[in-house]
């Protein structure tokens, strides 16, 4: 008997916790956007030079949005100008950086 009662009390709770995880699973997609950006990073002599936006792959942004992102790009990329992995000892690196953001922090980004 108490077997019994121990094999309905597991599956219950793998029920229960098998629901609550497809319920409460969302996708990131459905509420953000993710938008690519080109940045590259000049090093001389082992340092950095200057970080410049090269493009900002948007096609439904505003000037304004695009400027924000790209602003955002290029303070991203002088985080990613200390691993090193990608410093070089002169020469320029090209990288690519995704920026994802929520769709209604998006919509916000409005003029000043």
């Amino acid at each position: 008997m108490m077997f019994f009662l121990r094999k309905y009390q597991l599956l219950l709770l793998s029920i229960v916790c098998l629901n609550s995880a497809f319920v409460s699973a969302q996708s990131y997609k459905k509420d953000s956007l993710q938008i690519k950006s080109y940045i590259r990073i000049e090093y001389r002599n082992n340092y950095v030079k200057d970080i410049k936006l090269l493009r900002v792959m948007c096609d439904y942004c505003t000037d304004i949005q695009k400027e924000a992102i790209g602003e955002e790009a290029v303070r991203r990329g002088e985080y990613e100008s200390l691993n090193p992995k990608n410093k070089l000892k002169d020469g320029d690196k090209k990288l690519a950086i995704y920026i994802r953001i929520a769709k209604k922090d998006f919509a916000a980004i409005k003029e000043n």
